[in-house]
Parts: structure tokens; C-alpha cells; sequence
């Protein structure tokens, strides 16, 4: 039987990406999808990415409908807090983008009341399923790589000031563009490593005079233990960005530069393991398209609420990336106590 799905809002990102990737599932229905903006009701009523959906014509058209088991959050960072909460308290499971709001109790009362009714929320981190981080993941867990002591994340990128995603809609948040993307390396840095000792932060605007409170070059550093990690982010780079994630380790190195579309993963070993020789060698990687990855994100979500598989990432997981990107832009109250503890 499919699993009927919803779509709650459009004005995320990767919204039309995710509507995109419930119509090509075999696995799964849309059931509809609810936009309470009607002006951006219209502007996705003529986009090719929703063309024949049906649209609900309120809330609670969308949350009272029983066939539909889990909806896509898919509004805009500053109002999908809600819209999650409100599918939650219909008994909806969750496939929602990120980042999960900027108000961390609010937040960790979702994670609650999803816990105490055995629902599932996945979080929008979609290089949890691309190849090349699966594979340094591996790496880094089964100790290819020896003791990791250094990661450092680079996903800068090159937005607007203004439109709907563009540097004046993101300046409400602190942190600004680290607010906005920073959660993806953080869904990677947390996975390997753990929840950081301390946490800080470097905001600047370097790029934007007329929103001078906007963090457009921006810089996380994570102390763990025995390892740090580093996270940096702008606004305005040239294009091809230079996307690259890399990990240290006492044995050896991986670097992938970029990760996307067409990735390239180079690996560096002291010694020969895991079928690997010793010395630098690349391992090749297929094109690692975005809609891609969003097709494997929902095959994971669908398959976990089949009870084909446990969660890819717990509750517990979703939580940290979130608690550590609050710590970083001083969001978390805040979140046990002050950003650097």
C-alpha cells in the first residue's frame, strides 16, 4: 500500500525538490498540499514542479485528512516551527526542512510530543545520503581514518539580497547565512563526532553595506574532547562554489571537494586498509544530484514508517544538530545556559 503524504507550504527552498520527489515515488501519494500565503499559493500554482496537485483550501482541511500518515514541512524558516507543531498535534509524521526554527524550547517540545506518540521526525539533511559523506562516515566509525582530530566544513554560497530566499529574508535570524546552511555540515560534524564541549562563533558582514546586521562570512568553531571542527559559510561567492568537507585522522585523511554535483573524494592513508593502499588515491563517486538525494532522503523516511528500517537518525540525533546550531548563533537561551559552556 502507498503512504499518502501532504505538503505544508511552499516557500522553503527546497520545496519544489521535495514536492517533486513524493510525485516520482512509487512508494507514495500526494495527497495535496496547503500554502496559507495565497500570493505564494499563486506563484506555485504556475510552476511546472506542482502542475495537476490538488491544493487544500485551509489547516484543517490539510491535517484532518485521515488518509494522510506524514506531511512535508515545507514553509519558510520562520514559520515552519509552527506549521510542524500543528502536524504534529494532528498525529502526522514529520519530513521536515531545515532548519528547524530558531526557538530551541519550542523545538525540543516538538521532539517531545513526537517521542511520547511514536512519531517520526526526519530532518531535511539531505548529504546524509550522498555517497561521499556515507563513505568518510565509515571511515571515521570503523577507525580507517584513526583518531579524527580535525573537521572543517566549507559550504558557502551566492544568494540575492532580495527575493525570497535571499540575504534580506535570512537577516531576521541570527547568524544570518551560518543559520541557514550551517546545519547541514552540523548534521555531518555531530554524526562523527558527538555534541561539542564548547562552541563559538564569528558573524560578520563583509559583503552586504545595505543590511549591515546580515552575517553574510561567518565562521563556527567546535570543541570536542580530543577534536575540533570547523564550519564556515558566506554569502557571496563566485560561482562554481567550492564546497568541501574534510576529516583528519591520526591514520589518515579524507577530503571531498567538491560534494556536489560532481563530487571528488580523495583519500589519503599511512598505511593500507579497508581494500585501500597506502598513499593518496581517489574513489570514484557517481554524480550526486540534488533531487537524487532527495528521492533516497523520502525511500528512507517511507521505509522507516513501513517498519522496513530503524530511522537513519534518532530523535535524539535530530535534537543535537539543532541544539548545536542554536549554541553557535546564541539562539539556545537559552539552551543550557551560554553559547560557549
Amino acid at each position: 500500500m502507498p503512504v499518502f503524504m501532504a505538503q505544508y507550504g511552499t516557500k522553503h527552498g527546497h520545496a519544489a525538490g521535495k514536492a517533486r520527489a513524493i510525485l516520482n515515488d512509487p512508494n507514495v501519494r500526494l495527497a495535496g498540499i496547503y500554502e496559507p500565503d495565497p500570493v505564494a499559493r499563486a506563484e506555485a500554482e504556475e510552476s511546472a514542479a506542482y502542475a495537476g496537485v490538488r491544493w487544500f483550501r485551509s489547516t484543517d482541511e490539510l491535517l484532518g485528512d485521515a488518509p494522510v500518515v506524514a506531511i512535508a514541512i515545507e514553509g519558510r524558516n520562520d514559520e515552519s516551527l509552527a506549521m510542524a507543531r500543528a502536524a504534529i498535534d494532528a498525529g502526522k509524521h514529520l519530513w521536515y526542512d531545515k532548519p528547524a526554527g530558531h526557538d530551541w524550547s519550542a523545538f525540543e517540545d516538538l521532539v517531545e510530543r513526537a517521542r511520547s506518540r511514536s512519531l517520526l521526525i526526519q530532518m531535511g539533511y539531505m548529504f546524509r545520503y550522498h555517497d561521499g559523506f556515507r563513505r568518510i562516515a565509515e571511515w571515521t566509525k570503523s577507525g580507517v581514518l584513526g583518531d579524527v582530530f580535525s573537521v572543517r566544513a566549507h559550504m558557502s554560497t551566492s544568494i540575492p539580497v532580495t527575493g525570497r530566499n535571499g540575504r534580506e529574508v535570512i537577516s531576521q535570524h541570527r547568524g544570518g547565512i551560518f543559520y541557514d546552511l550551517a546545519g547541514h555540515m552540523l548534521d555531518q560534524v555531530t554524526w562523527l563526532l558527538g555534541r561539542p564541549a564548547r562552541v563559538h562563533a564569528f558573524f560578520r558582514n563583509d559583503g552586504t553595506p545595505t543590511l549591515p546586521r546580515f552575517a553574510d562570512n561567518t565562521l563556527g568553531v567546535f570543541e570536542f574532547a580530543r577534536a575540533m571542527a570547523f564550519v564556515d559559510i558566506a554569502a557571496m561567492e563566485a560561482r562554481p562554489m567550492a564546497r568541501r568537507f574534510e576529516v583528519y585522522g591520526t591514520r589518515g585523511t579524507a577530503i571531498l571537494e567538491p560534494f556536489e554535483p560532481e563530487p571528488l573524494l580523495h583519500l589519503c592513508l599511512e598505511e593500507a586498509s579497508a581494500g585501500y593502499a597506502t598513499g593518496t588515491q581517489s574513489v570514484p563517486l557517481d554524480r550526486q544530484p540534488r533531487q537524487v538525494l532527495y528521492g533516497r532522503e523520502l525511500a528512507s523516511f517511507v521505509a522507516t514508517l513501513n517498519g522496513d528500517q530503524a530511522p537513519d537518525r534518532s530523535l535524539d540525533h535530530e535534537a543535537l544538530v539543532q541544539e548545536t546550531l542554536l549554541r553557535a548563533t546564541g539562539d539556545e537561551g537559552r539552551v543550557m545556559g551560554a553559547r560557549d559552556e
